[in-house]
């Protein structure tokens, strides 16, 4: 049986999530773009804990929707959240307005409707037998993410966990939440640096940081490191440059 080019993606997508050649930061915004992207979804963040044993959202496949990923610890409920705490998969819920029937979420669903989310599920990220934080799905739709979906999020997330505990051969929670730790960290630098560089060259903060992203790639540099020289006042000419 020949293999359809979404199987052909799929594969490509467990294979190099699963590599962990890549940063932290990278390795985990590309599972969010994957699962966006296979899976037909408005967006997907990834939130992690930290080494205080709280948790908040690391990165999403559309940066507008990190604001809303974020509020769910603002505001102490979520699907990312209920994932984190239960270590299980979270089936799709169906978000609907004030008045229409009970909601889960009563907070977080009003802001997940203004930002055009009709449906949210998440599934567990794992690295080895440890839950780290959680995929969380939004869906534009109310037939999206399907139950069915949810088979190929957690394949994806366990790649990426895979990748992430292959990292340094880092064996133990501790060691691995240290690693998500310093991710966290430097996202406050990244956030600070798509701030200054969308203010710089007039462009909206998601292009600011795919100029980012793209740049440290092609000049094979950590993110953090050239946020770090962006929010110190040294824009290279190169992020003007990427088109």
């Amino acid at each position: 049986m020949p293999a359809t080019e979404r199987e052909t993606l799929v594969a490509e997508a467990v294979l190099s999530l699963a590599a962990g050649d890549r940063p932290v930061p990278d390795l985990l915004h590309d599972l969010t773009i994957s699962v966006a992207a296979l899976l037909g979804l408005r967006a997907a963040g990834v939130s992690v804990l930290d080494e205080t044993g709280k948790a908040d959202c690391l990165t999403t496949s559309d940066e507008t929707f990190l604001p809303l990923a974020r509020s769910q610890f603002e505001l102490g409920e979520g699907p990312a959240l209920d994932t984190i705490r239960t270590g299980a998969v979270l089936p799709p819920v169906t978000l609907r307005p004030a008045g229409s029937g009970p909601q889960r979420w009563p907070r977080f669903t009003a802001r997940a409707l203004r930002a055009g989310v009709a449906r949210a599920a998440a599934v567990p990220l794992r690295a080895g037998e440890y839950t780290v934080g959680a995929v969380t799905l939004f869906g534009g739709t109310p037939s999206v993410p399907a139950a069915q979906d949810l088979r190929l999020a957690q394949v994806l997330a366990d790649a990426a966990g895979a990748g992430l505990s292959q990292r340094q051969a880092l064996r133990t929670k501790d060691e691995i939440i240290g690693q998500l730790q310093s991710a966290l960290d430097s996202r406050v630098v990244i956030e600070q640096a798509k701030g200054i560089l969308a203010a710089h060259l007039n462009i909206d903060i998601g292009e600011a940081f795919n100029r980012l992203r793209s740049h440290a790639r092609a000049q094979r540099l950590k993110l953090s490191e050239l946020a770090g020289l962006v929010v110190q006042g040294d824009i290279p000419a190169g992020l003007s440059a990427i088109a």
